[in-house]
């Protein structure tokens, strides 16, 4: 019984690097579409630089599991925010006054969760027996 959960975890450990393979290979090839597009416009927009920023995020999210073995919650938190923004810009034309305050005020509950979050970090810290 021992040897098939050990190679039920294993085999989900391989179908998870090969999940996060295919996020950064995914993620490498529309940033590079984003930088194709911003050459044949020949013009770059903050848009677009947002759009390269949630690219990198992503990637960076990926490199820390794969360093760690740990998701930080944090990452995709601010890769939240990020895309508001850029959601916020590109359709700022379209959008009523209360819109923008609920976008507004998400992003400042997405900010004061990252903030909490830190805060737990530090001041309640993760034994090692815990993260085993």
């Amino acid at each position: 019984m021992k040897k098939l959960k050990k190679t039920g975890y294993n085999a989900l450990i391989i179908v998870e690097d090969i999940g996060l393979l295919v996020i950064a290979i995914s993620t490498v090839i529309a940033m590079s579409f984003e930088i194709v597009s911003m050459f044949n416009a020949m013009k770059v927009t903050l848009a677009d630089l947002l759009l390269l920023f949630i690219y990198l995020e992503v990637l960076a999210m990926v490199g820390i599991y794969l360093k760690s073995g740990k998701l930080p919650v944090r990452i995709p938190l601010y890769i939240t925010i990020v895309a508001v923004a850029r959601y916020m810009i590109l359709d700022m034309k379209n959008l009523d006054t209360y819109r923008v305050l609920g976008l507004s005020g998400a992003v400042l509950i997405l900010a004061i969760a990252i903030l909490a979050i830190r805060y737990g970090h530090t001041k309640f810290p993760y034994d090692d027996k815990e993260d085993s």
